[in-house]
C-alpha cells in the first residue's frame, strides 16, 4: 500500500515521502496517528503542491532548533555522585537524571533525543548528543565529580 508521509517516520522516510508499506501497519498505525495518508493520484498531485509549505516548515523547525543548539552547546551539567575504587560510580548517571538536570536549566526536552548509548559509570568529563532536528544535533558537556561528604 502506498501512503504519503505527513510527518519524519523514523526507519521509514520523511515528510511528503511516497513510500509502500503493508497495509496493515497504514491502516492500523500510521494514518489513524496522523503519520500518514493513504496516497492515491489526486492527493499526490496535492502533495506536490503542499511540499513548498512542508519545506518552509521544516526549515523553520531546523532554525529553530539550531538557536536551541547554540544555547544548549553552552550548558555545562554537574553531576555529584558517590564513587570507589579507580573512579567507579556507585550506579551510574541516566538519560533520565540529564533530562532533570536539563529542566532545571530551564531545557524541556525529551529524553528520547538524548544521544546516550551507555549509562556513564565512571567519574569524568563527557560530551553528549541531544538530537534537536534530523540535521542538528547539539553536544552538552557533563562533569561527573565526586560526591563530597
Amino acid at each position: 500500500m502506498q501512503v504519503i508521509l505527513q510527518h519524519d517516520v523514523p526507519h521509514l522516510g520523511d515528510v511528503g515521502e511516497v513510500v509502500n508499506v503493508k497495509a496493515g501497519y497504514a491502516r492500523n498505525y500510521l494514518i489513524p496517528r496522523g503519520f500518514a495518508i493513504e496516497a492515491n493520484e489526486r492527493r499526490i498531485n496535492q502533495m506536490h503542491h503542499e511540499m513548498r509549505l512542508i519545506e518552509q516548515r521544516v526549515a523553520k523547525q531546523r532554525m529553530d532548533a539550531q538557536a536551541i543548539a547554540k544555547k544548549l552547546e553552552k550548558v555545562v551539567l554537574r553531576v555529584n555522585k558517590a564513587a570507589g575504587e579507580n573512579d567507579k560510580l556507585f550506579g551510574s548517571v541516566t538519560v533520565m537524571e540529564i533530562e532533570a538536570l536539563l529542566r532545571e536549566k530551564g531545557f524541556n526536552l525529551d529524553r528520547r533525543k538524548i544521544l546516550l548509548d551507555e549509562h556513564i559509570k565512571t567519574l569524568g568529563h563527557y560530551e553528549v548528543g541531544i538530537k534537536l532536528h534530523r540535521d542538528v544535533v547539539a553536544y552538552i558537556r557533563i562533569d561527573v565529580l565526586p560526591k563530597e561528604d
